[in-house]
């Protein structure tokens, strides 16, 4: 009897123990890309937008280097998919942590430590919209010098996913992860097309890309994109008339007004995926 009632009592303890905390989430870390030709990725990232190239021994990948902590990086592809998107990376400063947080939620949670490629160790999982998203503790490396005065900027501000049901995407950024909205738009002003989702402990933020039926290559890599902080938006157009040949699509490159009143600038790599340049600012 006293056997039995002790195991009842070790059973209850076990029942009473606390959830692990919530990790905290820095920022973007990285955005990863397929690539049908990394010799044309790098002349895109390296040589129109600056980026020095992180070395790697994998001639599979090229890595560039946006700031000390932000990365985005190209891996060769090898199947031929209309989606070029790999996965999306936020920073967490303890990754044994996230996964524990992460499988409290009864989530999967799969260890994927890759300190070259993704400059630390992640935990992978997947959202509500099938997209790879890994939480990664960073583990050094720093910016390379040389071309540093060629970034045509030292920040990505924001990543863009397609996201078909709000409410669900919520239940895992918002809910499992603690993000928070910041902002949310259209193309008209009755309806919702954008909702931007700010991580919990940074300035950084995640794009909802509300997105119904299927979409084609052209499509999603417009709304898979990577936004680029720059100061001016003239300065980022100078630049990108400078470094590309008048035939290039991205030379015709043209600025607007975004519906959030911030100056932008989209140019597309060679697989269709869109960069976006924003100003911090609103136009006056």
């Amino acid at each position: 009897m006293l056997r039995a009632c002790a195991a009842v009592v070790a059973v209850a303890v076990v029942c009473q123990q606390p959830a692990p905390p919530r990790p905290l989430i820095l920022g973007v870390a990285h955005v990863r890309l397929l690539s049908s030709d990394l010799a044309k990725s790098r002349a895109f990232y390296g040589t129109l937008l600056g980026f020095s190239e992180v070395p790697q021994s994998n001639g599979m990948v090229a890595i560039f280097s946006v700031n000390d902590r932000q990365r985005i990086i190209v891996r060769r592809a090898v199947e031929d998919r209309d989606d070029r998107l790999a996965d999306v990376a936020f920073e967490t400063p303890d990754r044994d942590a996230a996964r524990a947080w992460l499988t409290s939620h009864g989530m999967k949670a799969t260890a994927a430590d890759e300190p070259g490629e993704g400059g630390g160790n992640a935990v992978e999982t997947v959202d509500p919209d099938g997209h790879a998203i890994r939480l990664i503790t960073l583990t050094g490396g720093v910016t390379p010098r040389d071309g540093a005065s060629r970034r045509l900027s030292t920040r990505i501000l924001h990543a863009g996913l397609t996201v078909r049901d709000a409410s669900r995407a919520d239940a895992f950024y918002k809910d499992v992860l603690g993000f928070s909205e910041i902002w949310r738009g259209g193309r008209t002003d009755t309806s919702t097309n954008w909702i931007n989702m700010r991580v919990p402990d940074g300035t950084d933020y995640l794009e909802y890309m509300l997105t119904t039926g299927t979409l084609d290559r052209r499509q999603l890599g417009n709304e898979h994109h990577i936004a680029l902080l720059v100061s001016s938006i003239q300065d980022a157009l100078e630049a990108v008339r400078a470094r590309t040949p008048a035939a290039d699509p991205n030379h015709r490159a043209t600025p607007h007004i975004g519906f959030n009143r911030k100056w932008q600038l989209n140019v597309y790599d060679p697989d269709g995926t869109r960069i976006e340049f924003m100003e911090p600012w609103t136009a006056r």
